[in-house]
């Protein structure tokens, strides 16, 4: 039985499935970390110097208010998450919410998490991509399951 499961969220129909899917199917006492993985819109926040582009250095306030407004719906959703799983029976000190900026992949970063912090499950929705998206991008859902290893990973569709 899983004693410590990431559970892997964005804001997305599929993503509160996986969060539904733990709430009723996971070990209550188990410890949950609720990861979201913030897109990199532009890593123009953080860019300040001569040589960049005055048209571009006008606009990165735009690129920082992307930015922060996805990172707020990802904070909500985690929320939500958080109190959907408290509201069914696990301990609100047993649930962890990290919401990291994208630094290798969302993928990678979801899979260097599960190392990084010994989980025994990870959890996470299916994306939906369709067509030609999913052949030529994959889905971060598939590369998880592909590249996980000495770990259970549940895709929840």
């Amino acid at each position: 039985m899983a004693k410590k499961i990431l559970l892997a969220v964005d804001e997305s129909e599929n993503s509160q499935k996986a969060v539904d899917f733990v709430a009723v199917s996971m070990n209550k006492d188990a410890s949950v970390t609720v990861l979201s993985i913030l897109p990199e819109p532009s890593a123009a926040c953080g860019m300040d110097s001569p040589s960049l582009v005055p048209l571009f250095k006008e606009s990165r306030q735009a690129f920082c208010t992307i930015e922060e407004g996805k990172r707020e719906l990802l904070r909500q959703g985690a929320d939500k998450a958080k109190a959907k799983l408290v509201a069914a029976g696990f301990k609100a000190e047993s649930i962890t919410v990290n919401i990291k900026k994208r630094d290798q992949g969302i993928a990678r970063d979801i899979l260097a998490e599960a190392r990084k912090g010994g989980y025994d499950v990870l959890v996470l929705g299916r994306r939906g991509l369709t067509g030609i998206k999913e052949f030529l991008f994959g889905s971060v859902s598939n590369k998880v399951a592909q590249a996980a290893t000495e770990r259970t990973v549940v895709i929840v569709d």
